[in-house]
């Protein structure tokens, strides 16, 4: 026996209204979901498209208590949001939360998440905790620590920040980076993605492309996409789980990190998949069936960061040219300030080779840019 349809307007409350609660409601439209954010930015770029917007810090507790207590289903589009405040919803209000709290919790901690992997027998990269710079600085030069390694910050990083390579050219045995992003309702129906291939600038640590599907071999595909099933099971979320990976030369896969919700990576699905990564977040956390990851053509994702040297009111130069190319979708977030590698929008290109996308891309790299004005 089925179970009851569930009526239009479900009330969804999103910590974070940057361009990832953009796009969940642009996605919640479809099936008559209201997406309320909250966000301390007033220009946030949710607050324009939302169904509903609340300015406020997601990191204060008694202001996601209040925020999220009459929703029915509370979620994040940030890691980086008051814990408290989402257990108080979930025990005091009885407010159903994605991600889990407590896996919330230890994801926030890059530290807390080796430990998990270490405990649990994940694959990943060796490491040793530090607490403090001072520390690092005194272990290198006792030659407790040697060349070469990746500094990250446990808590509080993003888009590159907090992660510092300090390499030689030997710097580890990788061979490309790749992520998936599984997904998950309390039903307890799981998918995943297919598996995407990352580059990276090697500066900014900031993925520049992605690649859809992954020039990997299909044994390495399903273990990737095996690993993030198993991840999301123990983890106890329900939602996405975007997990990243390094794929080694000898094909062995290390566990890198994971975010609980809608992912850079996840971009890719919004053309040419069956489901968009974000509706699959709302299917997983409102319970409803998951819907398929099937993946009709080659893809490509190009990120639009802004220019190195531009601080300003947004302009984007190359638009119109771009958006004549076949199979090219751009995605703008709608933030009014450009700043220098910030994430103003995405562009997917889809076709029926993955040489023809690539190609695309590379013509969209070198026409479209995201600057300020000139005086």
């Amino acid at each position: 026996m089925s179970k009851e349809i569930y009526t239009p307007g479900r009330h969804v409350a999103v910590l974070g209204g940057g361009q990832l609660g953009t796009m969940m409601a642009t996605a919640a439209q479809a099936l008559r979901i209201n997406v309320h954010c909250l966000d301390p930015q007033a220009d946030a770029p949710a607050a324009y498209n939302a169904q509903g917007f609340t300015q406020g810090a997601f990191t204060d507790e008694s202001v996601v208590e209040r925020f999220g207590r009459d929703a029915e289903v509370a979620t994040i589009e940030i890691e980086k949001v008051s814990v408290e405040g989402l257990k108080a919803l979930r025990d005091k209000h009885g407010v159903a939360v994605h991600p889990r709290p407590e896996a919330l919790e230890l994801i926030q901690d890059k530290g807390l998440q080796k430990e998990f992997y270490r405990k649990e027998n994940y694959p990943t990269a060796p490491y040793q905790l530090w607490d403090s710079a001072e520390a690092i600085r005194s272990a290198f030069a006792k030659t407790e620590l040697t060349l070469p390694f990746v500094q990250k910050s446990r808590k509080g990083g993003y888009d590159g920040k907090g992660v510092h390579v300090v390499r030689t050219e030997d710097f580890a045995p990788l061979d490309i980076e790749i992520a998936v992003v599984a997904a998950r309702n309390p039903s307890g129906q799981t998918s995943t993605f297919p598996v995407v291939e990352m580059d990276f600038d090697p500066k900014q640590n900031l993925v520049t492309q992605l690649i859809s599907p992954a020039r990997i071999s299909e044994k390495v595909a399903n273990q990737a996409r095996a690993l993030a099933g198993r991840l999301i099971e123990q983890l106890d979320i329900c939602g996405l789980l975007a997990v990243e990976l390094f794929l080694l030369k000898d094909g062995s896969l290390w566990v890198n990190e994971v975010a609980p919700r809608p992912h850079n990576s996840g971009h890719i699905s919004m053309n040419g998949f069956a489901t968009s990564q974000f509706e699959q977040h709302l299917r997983g956390i409102l319970d409803l069936p998951l819907g398929s990851t099937q993946q009709y053509r080659p893809a490509v994702m190009v990120n639009l960061l802004g220019e190195a040297n531009a601080t300003g009111p947004a302009v984007y130069r190359g638009l119109e040219e771009v958006i004549a190319l076949p199979g090219v979708h751009v995605h703008l977030y709608g933030k009014t300030i450009t700043k220098p590698h910030r994430k103003m929008g995405h562009v997917n290109i889809v076709a029926d080779t993955m040489e023809e996308a690539l190609a695309l891309a590379e013509q969209v790299r070198n026409t479209l840019s995201a600057t300020t004005k000139t005086t």
